[in-house]
């Protein structure tokens, strides 16, 4: 049995001090193709561990539902960490942050609006059991105790920046110890006074999160923690981007400043990121304070591993002072992944989104415009369709609260766009006949940190016509998880929402980036996998299609566009633009 304990101001491990070195590196965001090939990056620069969350929601999308295959096969990732020698931290909290989708809590949570996340509320205490008595288990014979790589697990995340429940941590800690989670574990939290204490339980070590001035950061959890190793579990040497923001970028001789001081502190650490990777899918988060923010597909965050996974200048200034600080082998990486520029495809085929709703989705009859959750629906987009008879006076069309972005269409033209960060009516003419109203929403994803993690989708309060509300909906749910259903042919451009294919051929499967020239905001699918958002407004101007996911010989790809395109091609470029 082998246990990371604390002594006084070190960790040790097998009767040794130890300074723990680690980066975080999401399995979730990298196809598993590549988990090697980061791991070993990782190794390579000089790092002892590797850390990674554990996304609830990846792993129980539906309620009693698990899923531990493919991209969300933990158990294989911490397998191949173990194989390159190194550490393993794991933060299987039931909120995770992390810029993805809600924080990781299941969107199926809010099906309940009497839950109330992140406390000790019994019926989320039940929730979070159910996830445990599977997750755990699992867990269990790769603990250093067990004679495996975990040596260190998080019981919840940043709290202290959400509440002061402490009797909460204590049921997560204890509801660990119980399923056998006989590792360290710790909290992380930001270093301020209010921050530490709500994160902070006894026989739980604190670490703190920062992105710069280890001295003050360590000083101030010295203050609450004597005696005690002092660990920046997030030293943020990146950061990430919302849409319509500037990319962001970090000196990197700064990074190894800071790095050298966190060492200097006889402090441990953990990059985050060490290597970012992708919000594939549906599953980037999004920031609600003054205004709604959502994250963009690309989560390169500026890591010292691109989102490619290539090695950048902070890679290299990292490892430099890490050999100022430890002896290290020489430097040996990987063969680098190839990168192939296949040009332009066309896409001649086109599906319209109106003409094909019955074979993508099943419609629910409603009074009220329900959210997603409300009909069991976790992600993509929402369609609600109503009749509104004639004639009547003109008015105000308002979407009452509407999360996120929707589309407002009168006998199929389409009238105006209303956004949640711009919320506004759009003036309605109701002719004498009638009108027929759609209204497309698109989730743009979740928030995912601070006070307004309850972020339900679609129509959250109701729709109205000047003061009046409408009823009698026809709901189609569009989680776009299966589009073999679609009817395609090779008429004129559509006007309205459209989804259109091309084929090409690929001789060898290499990495490549989607660049989508003439095209507005939509989403991308390969072979069937989605790849993820893309929109004009940028900072991200090309999505990362890595080679696993291409197939010798022929390749689909499924393009679903919100407005009109300028261009009936895309291309596949070997290098990427994000801003």
């Amino acid at each position: 049995m082998t246990n990371l304990t604390t002594n006084q101001a070190q960790f040790i491990y097998q009767d040794k001090p130890i300074t723990i070195v680690s980066g975080a590196i999401h399995y979730f965001r990298v196809v598993p193709e590549y988990w090697q090939d980061r791991l070993a990056k990782l190794k390579a620069c000089g790092f002892n561990s590797v850390e990674t969350y554990i996304p609830w929601n990846l792993h129980e999308p539906q309620e009693g539902q698990f899923y531990f295959e493919g991209m969300a096969d933990l158990t294989a990732f911490i397998e191949l960490a173990e194989k390159q020698g190194l550490f393993v931290i794991l933060r299987p909290t039931p909120y995770i942050c992390a810029e993805w989708e809600f924080g990781g809590l299941p969107s199926w949570l809010l099906a309940d609006r009497n839950m109330r996340l992140r406390s000790s509320f019994q019926p989320f205490l039940e929730k979070v059991d159910a996830y445990f008595d599977r997750l755990l288990p699992l867990l269990k014979p790769y603990l250093s105790t067990n004679g495996g790589p975990v040596i260190a697990m998080q019981i919840e995340n940043e709290y202290g920046s959400f509440g002061n429940d402490t009797a909460y941590l204590e049921y997560l800690r204890d509801s660990m110890r119980t399923r056998g989670m006989d590792v360290l574990l710790f909290t992380s939290d930001g270093a301020e006074d209010s921050m530490l204490q709500g994160g902070m339980i006894p026989d739980v070590l604190e670490t703190v999160n920062f992105g710069s001035n280890p001295v003050g950061s360590f000083t101030k959890l010295r203050e609450y923690q004597r005696h005690q190793p002092v660990m920046c579990m997030e030293f943020w040497n990146g950061w990430f981007d919302h849409w319509g923001e500037e990319h962001h970028t970090r000196d990197a001789k700064e990074v190894a400043d800071v790095l050298d001081g966190i060492l200097q502190e006889d402090g441990s650490v953990n990059f985050y990121m060490f290597h970012g990777g992708t919000n594939f899918g549906f599953y980037n988060g999004a920031n609600l304070f003054d205004t709604y923010e959502p994250t963009i597909t690309s989560y390169d965050s500026d890591a010292p591993l691109n989102e490619a996974g290539e090695p950048t200048e902070k890679f290299y200034q990292i490892r430099n002072v890490l050999e100022r600080h430890f002896e290290l082998p020489g430097l040996v990486l990987p063969e680098p992944i190839s990168k192939q520029d296949y040009g332009e495809i066309r896409l001649a085929e086109q599906a319209s989104l109106f003409a094909n709703l019955k074979n993508i989705s099943k419609a629910i009859l409603s009074k009220h415009p329900n959210t997603m959750e409300q009909i069991g629906q976790d992600y993509g987009f929402i369609l609600y369709q109503t009749f509104i008879p004639g004639p009547r006076e003109s008015g105000d069309l308002t979407l009452q609260e509407v999360h996120d972005r929707a589309l407002v269409f009168a006998d199929g033209v389409l009238l105006d766009v209303v956004e949640r960060w711009d919320p506004k009516g759009v003036p309605l003419t109701i002719p004498e006949q009638g009108l027929e109203l759609a209204i497309l929403v698109e989730n743009m994803g979740r928030v995912n940190y601070g006070p307004h993690l309850w972020d339900e989708k679609g129509i959250t309060e109701g729709i109205r016509i000047g003061n009046q509300f409408l009823y009698d909906w026809t709901i189609y749910p569009l989680s776009l998880t299966d589009l073999t259903g679609l009817a395609y042919d090779t008429g004129a451009d559509e006007q309205s929402p459209a989804f259109y294919r091309g084929n090409f051929h690929v001789k060898e499967a290499a990495d490549t980036f989607v660049s989508l020239e003439g095209w507005t905001k939509g989403v991308v699918f390969i072979n069937g996998f989605n790849l993820g958002r893309y929109w004009h407004k940028g900072p991200q101007q090309t999505l990362y299609l890595p080679g696993p996911l291409l197939r010798e010989g022929e390749n689909e790809i499924i393009i679903f566009e919100l407005h009109r395109r300028e261009s009936d091609k895309i291309s596949l470029r070997d290098t990427p633009a994000l801003g």
